[in-house]
């Protein structure tokens, strides 16, 4: 299969050497060209892209593979969320389908879930405050990172008290506003906390990445969810690949 990565970072190397330690695979790294955005003549006849390059970036390049043929995408780039409905628009038009998210990790998947799960019972109790804290390297340009945005997300819409995401330059947030501290030091792959505070107690989720081999494995397994039947054009949540995942690792229940 004839496949190609957008992006030649982090993410993009760690996904090319887990395809080629998995199978053998060799795909193409491809950089930014420096005259401009890509020519569909010169990516050849990718099958499948990954997109692990910027924000600005996804729609064009997205759009250069679909003209050159390619009908399977997964897109692990952050802040491109104002070219969603272009994307998700030039992926139907061509009959293709991606699956799309700020973080691949099967750990963070289920974390979200958990998430999820911690704000229905913690805003349920008054005096239980939710906050949200991110630690990347140095470099990470985006901050909040699209993770903990996510998070951002999932608590404000099942919080009871929680409206939107504290501004820092306005002073102490208001009740209704979420705390959410991005942190840029070191070398870090990525760490994210969130916690309820009381006024005699704290209770505290954390996920901290040691390696960016998780992201890249959550990557191509929606590569091979993609490809394992047909699915509609357009965007996918990397939530229906775990959904799958799940159902097919957990053992059954068994009657008694």
């Amino acid at each position: 299969m004839d496949t190609i990565i957008f992006g030649t970072g982090n993410l993009g190397r760690a996904i090319a050497a887990t395809l080629e330690s998995r199978d053998g695979a060799r795909a193409r790294l491809i950089g930014r060209p420096a005259d401009g955005p890509h020519r569909p003549a010169d990516l050849g006849e990718p099958e499948l892209a990954f997109e692990a390059s910027t924000g600005a970036a996804v729609l064009p390049n997205l759009e250069a593979a679909l003209v050159a043929g390619c009908r399977t995408f997964v897109i692990g780039t952050t802040a491109w969320e104002a070219d969603r409905a272009a994307v998700d628009e030039a992926l139907r038009r061509h009959g293709a389908a991606a699956v799309a998210s700020p973080n691949f990790s099967l750990g963070v998947a289920c974390f979200l879930r958990l998430v999820d799960t911690a704000t229905s019972l913690f805003g349920g109790l008054d005096g239980f405050d939710p906050y949200v804290l991110e630690w990347h390297r140095r470099d990470k340009a985006d901050r909040p990172s699209g993770t903990a945005r996510e998070i951002a997300r999932r608590i404000i819409a099942t919080h009871p008290a929680k409206t939107t995401i504290a501004d820092p330059a306005t002073g102490a947030p208001g009740f209704e506003e979420l705390e959410v501290v991005a942190v840029r030091a070191g070398a870090s792959p990525g760490m994210h906390v969130v916690g309820f505070d009381a006024a005699g107690e704290t209770v505290e989720l954390r996920l901290t990445a040691r390696d960016r081999g998780a992201y890249a494995a959550g990557a191509i397994a929606s590569a091979d969810w993609l490809r394992r039947a047909p699915r509609r054009p357009g965007l996918h949540r990397f939530e229906e690949v775990v959904d799958d995942l799940l159902a097919t690792e957990l053992p059954m229940a068994v009657a008694v």
